[in-house]
């Protein structure tokens, strides 16, 4: 009964993870970004490496990142200024929830904020992001 029930919320999670997935191919999903940097901490989860604040990198939350299935996928992130900018960034982490991220966050490099002409001293700012 209990192995029932556990395969039954492995399919449960598995389907939410491909819904959240397809969503985010079909429109732009939205989303808060904060800034965070690549250099320190711990290496990215995709592929154990640092990577450099100067390039156009993000990291999706959990959900988003659905167990490294986004690894290396390219992402649009478009700003919420009436400006509309939005570039092309590849997604080389996950941003861990259990570590504070929102379900509902990515996290990118210094390039992607000054890219997208945004202020690094706001913290988070509402973007949308589909995939690229």
């Amino acid at each position: 009964m209990a192995s029932t029930k556990l395969a039954f919320l492995a399919v449960a999670v598995l389907l939410l993870q491909a819904s959240w997935c397809a969503m985010a191919q079909q429109a732009g999903t939205a989303a808060v970004m904060a800034l965070t940097s690549f250099e320190d901490g711990d290496p990215a989860a995709c592929d154990g490496n640092y990577h450099s604040d100067g390039d156009l990198i993000a990291a999706l939350s959990t959900v988003w990142f659905a167990g490294g299935s986004m690894c290396h996928r390219r992402i649009r992130i478009t700003n919420s200024l009436p400006n509309g900018l939005n570039l092309v960034a590849e997604v080389v982490d996950e941003c861990d929830t259990q570590s504070g991220c929102k379900d509902n966050m990515i996290a990118t490099s210094k390039r992607v904020w000054d890219a997208l002409g945004l202020d690094t001293n706001i913290g988070e700012v509402p973007v949308t992001w589909s995939i690229a």
